[in-house]
Protein backbone atom coordinates (compact mmCIF):
# COMPACT_ATOMS: atom_id res chain seq x y z
CA UNK A 1 0.00 0.00 0.00
CA UNK A 2 1.18 3.60 -0.40
CA UNK A 3 2.69 5.64 1.89
CA UNK A 4 -0.16 8.26 1.00
CA UNK A 5 -2.86 5.82 1.20
CA UNK A 6 -1.84 4.38 4.26
CA UNK A 7 -1.88 8.16 6.09
CA UNK A 8 1.67 8.77 6.27
CA UNK A 9 1.77 11.55 4.07
CA UNK A 10 -0.62 14.19 4.21
CA UNK A 11 -1.68 14.02 0.44
CA UNK A 12 -4.87 13.11 -1.66
CA UNK A 13 -5.50 12.08 -5.46
CA UNK A 14 -7.18 13.80 -7.99
CA UNK A 15 -9.40 12.27 -10.69
CA UNK A 16 -6.60 12.64 -13.19
CA UNK A 17 -4.70 10.22 -11.26
CA UNK A 18 -1.97 12.61 -9.76
CA UNK A 19 -1.00 11.97 -5.97
CA UNK A 20 -0.86 15.68 -4.81
CA UNK A 21 1.08 15.95 -1.18
CA UNK A 22 0.94 18.65 0.95
CA UNK A 23 4.16 19.86 2.77
CA UNK A 24 4.14 19.67 6.66
CA UNK A 25 2.94 22.21 8.58
CA UNK A 26 6.06 24.12 10.64
CA UNK A 27 5.40 22.39 14.01
CA UNK A 28 4.98 25.11 16.03
CA UNK A 29 5.42 25.62 20.23
CA UNK A 30 2.81 27.38 22.09
CA UNK A 31 3.88 29.96 24.05
CA UNK A 32 3.36 28.73 27.94
CA UNK A 33 4.95 31.82 29.80
CA UNK A 34 2.24 34.33 32.08
CA UNK A 35 2.95 37.46 32.43
CA UNK A 36 1.26 39.83 34.97
CA UNK A 37 1.21 43.58 33.66
CA UNK A 38 -0.04 45.86 36.49
CA UNK A 39 -0.07 49.84 34.96
CA UNK A 40 -1.13 53.63 36.93
CA UNK A 41 -1.13 57.08 35.45
CA UNK A 42 0.13 59.74 37.28
CA UNK A 43 4.07 59.33 39.22
CA UNK A 44 1.97 59.35 42.48
CA UNK A 45 0.27 56.29 42.38
CA UNK A 46 3.48 54.45 43.43
CA UNK A 47 0.87 52.55 46.15
CA UNK A 48 -1.64 51.55 44.01
CA UNK A 49 0.89 50.31 41.52
CA UNK A 50 2.07 47.75 43.74
CA UNK A 51 -1.86 46.77 45.47
CA UNK A 52 -2.59 46.17 41.71
CA UNK A 53 0.58 43.79 41.29
CA UNK A 54 -0.26 42.52 44.71
CA UNK A 55 -3.94 42.02 43.51
CA UNK A 56 -2.69 40.30 40.04
CA UNK A 57 -0.44 37.91 42.01
CA UNK A 58 -3.30 36.46 44.30
CA UNK A 59 -5.35 36.18 40.91
CA UNK A 60 -2.83 33.99 39.39
CA UNK A 61 -2.16 32.08 42.24
CA UNK A 62 -5.72 31.29 42.61
CA UNK A 63 -6.07 30.08 39.24
CA UNK A 64 -2.54 27.88 39.43
CA UNK A 65 -0.80 30.13 37.31
CA UNK A 66 3.26 29.72 37.36
CA UNK A 67 3.69 33.19 36.34
CA UNK A 68 6.71 33.92 34.22
CA UNK A 69 7.17 37.75 34.44
CA UNK A 70 5.49 40.58 36.40
CA UNK A 71 5.64 44.01 34.26
CA UNK A 72 4.88 47.36 35.98
CA UNK A 73 4.53 50.45 34.42
CA UNK A 74 3.95 54.46 35.33
CA UNK A 75 2.48 55.45 31.86
CA UNK A 76 -0.89 56.94 30.34
CA UNK A 77 -2.93 54.51 28.84
CA UNK A 78 -3.37 57.13 26.16
CA UNK A 79 0.24 56.35 24.93
CA UNK A 80 0.80 53.71 22.50
CA UNK A 81 4.25 54.02 22.82
CA UNK A 82 5.05 52.43 26.40
CA UNK A 83 8.44 50.72 26.46
CA UNK A 84 7.51 47.76 29.09
CA UNK A 85 4.31 47.16 27.72
CA UNK A 86 5.37 46.76 24.09
CA UNK A 87 8.19 44.47 25.06
CA UNK A 88 5.93 42.45 26.87
CA UNK A 89 3.48 42.35 24.01
CA UNK A 90 6.68 40.96 21.36
CA UNK A 91 7.70 38.43 23.86
CA UNK A 92 7.54 35.06 22.12
CA UNK A 93 7.50 33.05 24.99
CA UNK A 94 4.42 34.90 26.91
CA UNK A 95 1.49 33.02 26.07
CA UNK A 96 -0.88 34.67 28.32
CA UNK A 97 -0.51 38.50 29.77
CA UNK A 98 -3.24 38.89 32.97
CA UNK A 99 -4.63 42.32 33.64
CA UNK A 100 -6.89 43.79 36.30
CA UNK A 101 -8.84 45.58 33.96
CA UNK A 102 -8.76 46.48 30.15
CA UNK A 103 -7.83 49.92 30.40
CA UNK A 104 -4.77 48.72 32.59
CA UNK A 105 -3.61 47.63 28.69
CA UNK A 106 -4.75 49.82 26.89
CA UNK A 107 -7.87 52.97 26.56
CA UNK A 108 -8.73 51.39 23.01
CA UNK A 109 -8.08 48.36 20.85
CA UNK A 110 -7.79 45.85 23.21
CA UNK A 111 -10.65 44.08 20.96
CA UNK A 112 -7.47 44.33 18.23
CA UNK A 113 -4.86 42.83 20.31
CA UNK A 114 -6.69 39.98 22.10
CA UNK A 115 -7.35 39.14 18.29
CA UNK A 116 -3.65 39.51 17.06
CA UNK A 117 -2.64 37.39 20.48
CA UNK A 118 -5.71 34.57 19.52
CA UNK A 119 -4.04 34.31 15.76
CA UNK A 120 -0.65 33.73 17.90
CA UNK A 121 -2.24 31.13 20.25
CA UNK A 122 -1.74 33.67 22.52
CA UNK A 123 -4.44 35.17 24.81
CA UNK A 124 -5.10 37.90 27.44
CA UNK A 125 -7.20 37.79 30.67
CA UNK A 126 -9.19 39.80 32.73
CA UNK A 127 -9.64 39.61 35.85
CA UNK A 128 -12.87 42.43 36.37
CA UNK A 129 -14.40 42.25 32.94
CA UNK A 130 -16.04 45.08 31.24
CA UNK A 131 -19.82 45.30 33.54
CA UNK A 132 -21.81 46.80 31.04
CA UNK A 133 -21.17 44.29 28.28
CA UNK A 134 -21.76 46.74 25.66
CA UNK A 135 -18.86 47.95 23.09
CA UNK A 136 -20.25 51.01 22.59
CA UNK A 137 -20.88 52.22 26.26
CA UNK A 138 -17.77 50.58 26.72
CA UNK A 139 -15.74 52.75 24.30
CA UNK A 140 -17.30 55.86 25.81
CA UNK A 141 -16.80 55.15 29.41
CA UNK A 142 -13.38 54.80 28.35
CA UNK A 143 -13.51 58.44 26.22
CA UNK A 144 -14.61 60.06 29.42
CA UNK A 145 -12.60 58.83 31.77
CA UNK A 146 -9.33 59.85 29.66
CA UNK A 147 -10.70 63.50 28.84
CA UNK A 148 -11.39 63.52 33.01
CA UNK A 149 -7.90 62.36 33.53
CA UNK A 150 -6.65 65.35 31.39
CA UNK A 151 -8.93 68.00 32.78
CA UNK A 152 -8.30 67.12 36.57
CA UNK A 153 -5.29 64.89 36.73
CA UNK A 154 -2.78 67.13 35.60
CA UNK A 155 0.32 67.81 37.77
CA UNK A 156 0.29 71.16 39.39
CA UNK A 157 -3.02 71.68 39.68
CA UNK A 158 -3.31 73.38 42.29
CA UNK A 159 -1.12 76.18 40.66
CA UNK A 160 -3.13 76.38 37.76
CA UNK A 161 -6.29 76.87 39.86
CA UNK A 162 -4.67 79.62 41.73
CA UNK A 163 -3.90 81.09 37.85
CA UNK A 164 -7.06 80.28 36.58
CA UNK A 165 -9.14 82.25 39.25
CA UNK A 166 -6.47 84.88 39.20
CA UNK A 167 -7.98 85.58 35.16
CA UNK A 168 -11.44 84.34 36.13
CA UNK A 169 -13.55 87.28 37.19
CA UNK A 170 -13.71 90.06 34.04
CA UNK A 171 -15.59 93.29 34.27
CA UNK A 172 -17.51 94.30 30.85
CA UNK A 173 -19.46 97.45 29.94
CA UNK A 174 -22.29 96.48 28.28
CA UNK A 175 -25.31 98.58 26.87
CA UNK A 176 -24.33 101.31 29.90
CA UNK A 177 -24.64 98.37 32.54
CA UNK A 178 -21.30 96.92 34.19
CA UNK A 179 -21.96 93.32 34.01
CA UNK A 180 -19.84 90.89 35.82
CA UNK A 181 -19.01 87.72 33.73
CA UNK A 182 -17.40 84.21 35.17
CA UNK A 183 -15.44 82.89 32.88
CA UNK A 184 -14.38 79.20 32.39
CA UNK A 185 -10.92 79.05 30.62
CA UNK A 186 -9.67 75.24 29.02
CA UNK A 187 -6.91 73.68 30.54
CA UNK A 188 -4.18 74.91 28.06
CA UNK A 189 -4.33 77.90 30.98
CA UNK A 190 -1.11 78.12 32.51
CA UNK A 191 0.88 75.38 30.51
Amino acid sequence: MPRWKAGRLDAYQLDTRTIIVRDPLPETTTPKGIALYARVSPQGQKADLDRQVERLKTYAASRGYQVTKIVQEIASGMNDTRPKLLKLLTDPQIGKIVVEHRDRLTRFGFVSIDQLFAMQGRSLEVMFPTDTKHDLVDDFIAVMTSMAGRIYGRRHAKERAEKIKQCVETTFILSGRLIRINMILSTSVGR
